[in-house]
């Protein structure tokens, strides 16, 4: 017995040991983690977007975090929304989103909220349940610029369209909105012929929607696209009627896309800015409020190689421009 005694005695220290080793174990484990794990979820896989992943690892490069990009197959919320959810249940530090609905978001980043996530949104100003939203250009002067130069192409006069990718998109509504604005105070013999027409970052409903309302005012003067598709879509259809050159078509595409329509003639110019800065941007954001250093973002903090952006609320707003046309269209990786 006192041998059996001994044995069982000796099991029970071991048995400790190995569990008090064990528990060392993870816990040296957990205190080693190799910085941290960004998620960015765009609206879709798109050449414009690849260029903010590129800004996105760059600045993951820099800062020594984990960067990654899941983009839904299209401009789906629904997709979006699952895309986030799996994000949070992979336990991530970071998601950083570019919503296609501002609004069917908000569950779901309220979860990653509860779950001490960083929030962080792009082309969403004011976004509900996020921690900062970054722009790289002042949305109202981006719809007003934008308006100028479709005033200067049909010389202040004639009927013209907006396009959005949704009306649920905040940054797109606003700088239609205030291109708009802009044409009622200043160029009154200019006539919008219809509302916003949503074409849902879609070439082909762009494309669509353009040659329908061609029927209706086949004195259309000029197509003024926010949203990805819109103006490359607006090019297809003036190709098919033959118009390329007759009517002014403006847009916020990427240069790599819209360059074919730029070099026919079939778009005049696109106005927009360099994604990749905005996917810098959110991780140097997401890693000071991960670090604990919240308290920093605020007026006066500087980004490296961006510069320093007004605070507004939640929103951290450059403004960085870029006009592109056949000229310079290959000058852009993006």
């Amino acid at each position: 017995m006192k041998k059996v005694g001994k044995i069982l005695l000796l099991g029970l220290i071991l048995l400790v040991a190995t569990q008090g080793l064990f528990a060392a174990g993870k816990s040296e484990v957990a205190a080693t983690k190799d910085g941290y794990t960004m998620v960015a979820i765009p609206k879709l896989r798109a050449a414009w977007f690849d260029a903010l992943e590129v800004g996105m690892l760059r600045a993951a490069k820099e800062y020594g975090v984990d960067a990654y990009m899941q983009a839904p197959a299209a401009a789906d919320e629904a997709q979006q929304v699952r895309l986030i959810e799996d994000a949070i249940n992979q336990g991530v530090d970071s998601i950083m989103v570019v919503p296609n609905d501002a609004n069917s978001v908000v569950p779901a980043f309220q979860r990653a909220k509860q779950a001490g996530i960083v929030v962080m949104t792009h082309e969403s100003p004011n976004q509900e349940s996020g921690d900062f939203n970054v722009e790289m250009i002042d949305n109202v002067k981006f719809g007003e610029t934008m308006m100028k130069e479709i005033a200067s192409r049909t010389g202040g006069k004639g009927k013209y369209v907006v396009f959005v990718g949704s009306l649920t998109v905040p940054a797109h509504n606003i700088w239609a909105d205030a291109a708009i604005a802009y044409q009622q105070a200043n160029y009154p013999e200019m006539t919008l012929v219809t509302t916003k027409q949503p074409v849902s970052e879609d070439r082909n409903a762009a494309r669509q929607k353009t040659l329908e309302l061609l029927s209706v005012h086949p004195d259309l003067a000029a197509v003024l696209a926010f949203g990805s598709q819109g103006a490359p879509g607006a090019a297809q259809a003036l190709r098919e009627r033959n118009l390329v050159g007759k009517l002014a078509v403006i847009g916020t595409t990427s240069p790599v896309e819209i360059a074919p329509f730029l070099k026919d003639g079939s778009v005049s110019l696109s106005v927009l800015w360099d994604p990749g800065e905005a996917g810098y941007a959110m991780v140097y954001v997401s890693k000071l409020i991960l670090d604990g250093k919240r308290d920093q973002v605020k007026q006066g903090l500087d980004i490296p190689s961006l510069g320093v952006p007004q605070i507004e609320g939640m929103n951290i707003l450059f403004d960085r421009p870029l006009i592109v046309d056949a000229s310079n269209v290959d000058e852009y990786g993006f």
